[in-house]
């Protein structure tokens, strides 16, 4: 029997994504937010020959970036954050002691440079939990960003890294799970 279109679209979803989930079980370097510096962390170490995943919890990722301010499409940046901006390929004005650059290409050639690079990233995917050996984090404790919001009890899954960057901006949110399980953080 000849399998239809819409399931072989199915399978080519499912297929692939899985797929990249597994190779993404046992990395170099797992980030827990897709905001600008977990892009940017991203980037560079995939450029460096890291095996990088990107764990995002919402469904777009560059976290407050995309509103710039006021929801006028614009960021600000100082000139130390110039040459960030121009490895990424954003382009900026000059603006008195500051640099603006398009908020909605920034976070755009963030995200198309941090893919480009070799890193993998998971939207809807939330860090919930740690894995810690040691007192070493060793990993992250992730699931559906979906359940989390219809609070459902579903078990989450587990990922192993070498090392673990919290890219989850002003909350903090894996150093405090850190935080509350070894104690106080050498920061």
């Amino acid at each position: 029997m000849k399998m239809s279109w819409e399931i072989k679209i199915t399978e080519a979803i499912v297929r692939n994504s899985i797929d990249e989930f597994l190779n993404s079980l046992d990395v170099d370097v797992a980030i827990a937010g897709g905001g600008p510096s977990g892009l940017v962390a991203a980037k560079y170490l995939a450029d460096n020959d890291f095996d990088v995943v990107v764990f995002e919890s919402k469904l777009s990722l560059g976290g407050g970036m995309w509103g710039g301010g006021m929801q006028f499409p614009r960021i600000v940046v100082q000139e130390e954050a110039l040459e960030i901006l121009k490895e990424f390929g954003i382009k900026t004005r000059r603006y008195g002691d500051f640099y603006v650059a398009n908020s909605i290409e920034s976070v755009a050639k963030l995200i198309s440079c941090t893919i480009d690079a070799g890193a993998r990233i998971f939207n809807g995917i939330h860090v919930e939990d740690v894995m810690i050996r040691k007192n070493m984090v060793v990993g992250f404790v992730i699931n559906w960003s979906s359940v989390l919001i219809a609070n459902l009890y579903v078990d989450p899954v587990s990922i192993k890294a070498k090392s673990c960057i919290d890219a989850t901006g002003h909350d903090a949110e894996i150093c405090r799970i850190v935080q509350g399980k070894v104690g106080e953080l050498n920061t």
